[in-house]
């Protein structure tokens, strides 16, 4: 099939296996395993080609666990905020690592984790994060997020594998290098007791001004001193600008000289990153408002007021039945998407290699009817 249809997430199968090559570079130089974060894209389809170039996936409940393992065919590294007891045997039928976020948890949990020779970690909490948009620091001042130092006991106890933190979104080598000497001068004194320490995520190492070789030197010289295995789970860099989310005008409306164009999406419902950080995404033609050119606002097509970004002007006036091209919407979009308002979901697909669109999925009526009762 060779046509996208609109609206469709189009991944492009070039642009990710260029990403691909570049994480599998890392972990090669560096020594390191790279897993993927499953928050932040979840297209299982594709899972195979993924676990060709790395050595495996972290899952935070589940279901992700569960599709981790069923379609990328290895054992999850699974954390939660809590793990429900009535799912706990389940997700160790799919995880190789239980990550817990409270010795409340490890104590209820750990003598079932070891019994099935399962890895346990606990993840910490540096108190120290560079990230400076609260939504996505996950070490604000009363964070419900990891332990601190002043919560751990003075010996650590036997069962523990690893230790797990989470402290960047979208971040460069330096601000890890950063939190890193926080970590050490932290918790160094509890590294001889560990086999693996798990940076999380946020290593965006797939942007063109990313400094990989400053990032391989960081985790060379770290593992080395420390002689410690380092676990890394990018969300992001690996579909990072790798797909564009494409959709059309079906209407144009004017209100106090702001000229909208009503698309066939929704921010809240398809960009919802767009909203909560808020970021304001590239469309493809387009450019920063200059308003000697023609100027628009994109609406979303559902009736929340605020579903709409704006503004960016255009060479040419826009018309009803225009294609609108959204870039980079394959990371945290798919994952976060909902059916608010009914809105009709995007069709997802790839565009493989050799100019050929395959559909991977096409939403109708019922998946929207029963995830409702």
């Amino acid at each position: 099939m060779n046509i996208i249809v609109s609206p469709s997430f189009v991944l492009e199968e070039k642009l990710l296996k260029r990403n691909l090559d570049l994480i599998g570079y890392v972990a090669h130089k560096a020594e390191i395993e790279i897993i993927m974060a499953l928050k932040a894209f979840g297209m299982w389809k594709i899972f195979p080609l993924i676990g060709k170039h790395v050595n495996g996936a972290s899952a935070s409940s589940l279901n992700e666990a569960k599709l981790i393992f069923e379609e990328m065919g290895v054992w999850a590294h699974t954390y939660s905020p809590a793990f429900k007891t009535n799912e706990f045997d389940e997700i160790l039928d799919y995880s190789n690592h239980i990550i817990f976020n409270s010795f409340n948890q490890f104590h209820q949990f750990k003598d079932k984790v070891k019994s099935r020779q399962k890895e346990i970690g606990i993840r910490i909490n540096p108190e120290y994060s560079p990230v400076s948009t609260s939504l996505y620091n996950a070490c604000t001042p009363g964070s419900r997020f990891g332990v601190s130092v002043d919560q751990f006991p003075e010996q650590l106890p036997v069962e523990i594998d690893g230790f797990h933190f989470h402290a960047l979104c979208e971040s460069d080598s330096y601000a890890l290098a950063d939190v890193l000497e926080v970590i050490e001068e932290k918790f160094g004194r509890y590294f001889k007791k560990i086999k693996w320490l798990n940076l999380g995520g946020g290593h965006l190492m797939t942007r063109k001004d990313y400094d990989i070789e400053h990032l391989i030197r960081t985790l060379s010289d770290f593992r080395k001193k420390h002689q410690i295995k380092i676990i890394l789970e990018p969300g992001s860099a690996f579909t990072w600008q790798t797909g564009f989310l494409q959709s059309t005008i079906i209407d144009i409306v004017e209100n106090k000289n702001i000229k909208t164009a009503i698309l066939d999406v929704s921010f809240t419902a398809h960009m919802p990153d767009c909203l909560e950080m808020p970021y304001k995404p590239e469309i493809r033609g387009a450019k920063e408002p200059n308003y000697s050119l023609p100027t628009y606002r994109m609406g979303g097509n559902s009736c929340l007021s605020g579903d709409f970004i704006g503004d960016w002007s255009f060479e040419k006036e826009l018309k009803i039945g225009d294609t609108i091209i959204f870039e980079d919407m394959i990371h945290y979009t798919m994952v976060k998407t909902t059916t608010f308002n009914g809105v009709q979901h995007p069709t997802i697909g790839i565009l493989k290699e050799n100019g050929v669109f395959e559909v991977f999925k096409t939403f109708v009526h019922e998946d929207y009817k029963n995830r409702l009762s």
